[in-house]
Order: structure tokens, then C-alpha cells, then sequence
């Protein structure tokens, strides 16, 4: 029998379309959807089916779409019989990973998510945080350079080897960004103002901590890796650890090579194939699939009915 790892994506793979086909197609997808709906007062499927992608793109709408969608691609995974033994996602991810283990409810899950996005967004002032990718260069380099400058820059995301995302104060992410390039590094400011996963977001985390406290979590029914200490964890340190990514690094490469030793591949669900990529470079022979959509699911099952 295979072990595998369900993997979800974060902010920034959400496309106009998304999770269509499969609310098409599945019934369990549509009823994903329709809940959300429900819960967010407004037409997140319209949203995620018909854009516009500039609402889509921001913030407040991104986060529980994408997470929604991923649920919804989930649903159709397991109408075809899917199942895991591990379970993680970056960043976003992470809650729709909890959702889907059985922590928190869909009910629970999506509300936290739109006080996060809402949070995140109010948290600091458009021009002053920026993020940007680091390429090419090893991870101490990385984070002694950033050591060296003034204000508040650090490695966000650890995401496979020789790929890192820096963030913090954007002057000083700049700076960081030009040393680095001297070093060798390729760098790219990213799309985004919010400098995610650094301590410019620690008064964000604490207002975010009063919403967490009020969720009642479950025992997950499969182990969640956390992006924080790149464990599995209980459900007595979800709201402790959901507070902490806000403002710590995510440790993806270092989640994923956790789960190497536990799981045989990794089938990435929801929008992207961002995650497909970073797991390829840290390990090309375990991605099984993707599901996304009706050409993605079908394909994965082929591949899947090659090992029973």
C-alpha cells in the first residue's frame, strides 16, 4: 500500500477558474463551495470560478479561496478513493491541511482565515514591508548577509535547497536584495506588501491570537506537519503554533524532508503546482501527482493504480 503525504498551497497560486471543473464534476467539490458561501456572506465560488482576478489577488479574498478550492479538490480526491498518512501546507496551507485532517471544521477554519487575511492586510502600511525570492545561494550566506543589515530583514520561507524568500522592512529588504546579488544570488522583489512570516507581524500575531483561542481544536485524524517546527503536533499546540507562522520562518524544505523518511510520494491538492516544483528540487523521484482540475485528477489515478 503507498504512503502518502497531501500537500496544499499557499497565497499567490490562485488563477480565475479554479476548482470549477471540479464543482462540475463533483458533487462533494459543489457542496465545498456552496458551504463557503454560506460562510462568507458573499460568492467566493463566482470569485474563484469568474474572477476579477484583481479582487481575487488581494489579501482577503486569495486566502479563503485558495483554501476553499483546495478543500474542494480534496473532496473529489477522496470520492475517488484517496487517502494519506501525512498531511502539510505552506503557510495558507497549513489550515487547509488542519481542515482537512479533521482538527477544525469548515466551519471553524474559514472564518480564521478571513480574520488572518484581514489582519495581515491592515498590519502594515502599504510601501513600508516587502518580500523578495533569493536564488542560487547557500542558506547560512543567506542568513549571515542578512545578519549584516540594518532593520528588519530575515529568511521567511525556506522553501527547497538554494531557493529562500526574504522579508521585512521593504528599504532593508532592498538592501539585503543587492548584497545578496553581489554574492551570486538571483533576486526578485515579489508582488506583495504584506512582509508575511517576520517580526513586522508580531502585533498581528497577538490580535490574531484572540481569534485562535476561541476555536475549539480536534485530534487530527492524520498527522499535520507545522511549518514552525516541521513536526506533527497536537491538537493542545494548534493554537500556539498558528500564532507563531505569522511571524516565523516557514520551514518547508525541512517539513518535506521530515516526511521523505514517513511517506512514499506526495500528491499535491488545490490550485498551482507550486509545491510540485519545490518538492522536485528537494527530491525529484516523489511527487506522485497533482490534483487540480479533470485533466490533473485522472492522470494522478493512472499513476496511483500502477502500484496496487
Amino acid at each position: 500500500m503507498l504512503r502518502m503525504a497531501f500537500v496544499f498551497p499557499g497565497q499567490g497560486s490562485q488563477y480565475i477558474g479554479m476548482g470549477k471543473e471540479m464543482a462540475d464534476s463533483y458533487e462533494e467539490a459543489a457542496r465545498v463551495f456552496d458551504l463557503a458561501d454560506q460562510i462568507c456572506g458573499y460568492k467566493l465560488s463566482t470569485l474563484c470560478f469568474e474572477g476579477p482576478q484583481a479582487q481575487l489577488d488581494q489579501t482577503i479574498y486569495s486566502q479563503p479561496a485558495i483554501m476553499v478550492t483546495s478543500l474542494a479538490c480534496l473532496a473529489a480526491a477522496r470520492k475517488n478513493g484517496l487517502s494519506a498518512q501525512l498531511m502539510a501546507g505552506l503557510s495558507l496551507g497549513e489550515y487547509t491541511a488542519l481542515t482537512a485532517a479533521g482538527a477544525m471544521t469548515l466551519e471553524q477554519s474559514l472564518p480564521l482565515v478571513m480574520t488572518r487575511a484581514r489582519l495581515m492586510q491592515e498590519a502594515v502600511p502599504i510601501g513600508k514591508g516587502a518580500m523578495a525570492a533569493v536564488i542560487g545561494l547557500e542558506t547560512d550566506l543567506v542568513e549571515r548577509i542578512c545578519d549584516q543589515v540594518e532593520g528588519t530583514v530575515m529568511v521567511a520561507n525556506y522553501n527547497c535547497p538554494g531557493q529562500l524568500v526574504i522579508s521585512g522592512e521593504r528599504g532593508s529588504v532592498e538592501e539585503a536584495s543587492s548584497l545578496l546579488k553581489n554574492a551570486g544570488a538571483r533576486t526578485m522583489m515579489l508582488p506583495i506588501s504584506v512582509p508575511s512570516h517576520s517580526p513586522l507581524l508580531e502585533e498581528c500575531a497577538r490580535k490574531f491570537a484572540v481569534e485562535v483561542a476561541r476555536v475549539q481544536f480536534s485530534e487530527p485524524i492524520v498527522d499535520v506537519i507545522s511549518n514552525v517546527n516541521a513536526r506533527e503536533n497536537r491538537a493542545g499546540d494548534f493554537p500556539e503554533l498558528l500564532v507563531k507562522q505569522l511571524h516565523s520562518p516557514v520551514l518547508w524544505e525541512q517539513s518535506v524532508r521530515y516526511m521523505l523518511n514517513k511517506v512514499d510520494y506526495f500528491i499535491e491538492i488545490g490550485p498551482g503546482s507550486s509545491l510540485s516544483g519545490l518538492i522536485k528540487k528537494i527530491d525529484r523521484s516523489r511527487i506522485l501527482g497533482r490534483i487540480e482540475d479533470n485533466k490533473t485528477l485522472p492522470k494522478l489515478m493512472e499513476k496511483v493504480k500502477e502500484y496496487e
